[in-house]
């Protein structure tokens, strides 16, 4: 059986733009951390938990991005803020925890393609029920027309 050993390494930045061989193991030198490929999958999976990285914006409007997976945003906008919840972006189990540390109340937006359930108010667009509050996005499905999940303290 033909098979490939191979010891690479990159930063995380590297990785997101790399698909490894099926079964490859590199080291994101980032992360510090042994990532996984399975042949097919841009950037691989992480073998060990790693910290959150923490995203800030000051706007009125903020798209989750790629970037964003399995980390925290952070809004400070003193005006209402939208955050845009995007298709294609994120896989099944992908989460984004979004903290609402400014005045302005955060309204979650379905990109297009998007299905979004929630508790709130509005189920398809929730909000941030107040100021030093937070909720999750969680992706059920992912792909062109995923299925996301609104949880935390919103309205």
């Amino acid at each position: 059986m033909p098979f490939a050993f191979q010891r690479r390494r990159g930063t995380t930045a590297q990785h997101a733009s790399f698909t490894g061989l099926l079964a490859e193991l590199t080291v994101d030198t980032d992360k510090k951390t042994v990532v996984v490929h399975d042949g097919s999958t841009a950037g691989g999976v992480p073998l060990s938990k790693q910290r959150s990285t923490t995203t800030s914006t000051s706007g009125t409007t903020y798209t989750l991005a790629l970037a964003d997976a399995n980390n925290v945003v952070v809004t400070t906008s003193a005006s209402a803020t939208t955050v845009t919840v995007p298709a294609s972006v994120f896989g099944a189990g992908d989460q984004i925890t979004v903290l609402q540390d400014g005045a302005g109340q955060v309204t979650f937006a379905a990109g297009s393609g998007v299905t979004i359930v929630s508790t709130g108010a509005s189920t398809a667009a929730p909000k941030i029920r107040a100021t030093y509050a937070g909720a999750t996005v969680y992706y059920k499905t992912g792909g062109a027309n995923p299925t996301v999940t609104i949880v935390g303290d919103i309205a």
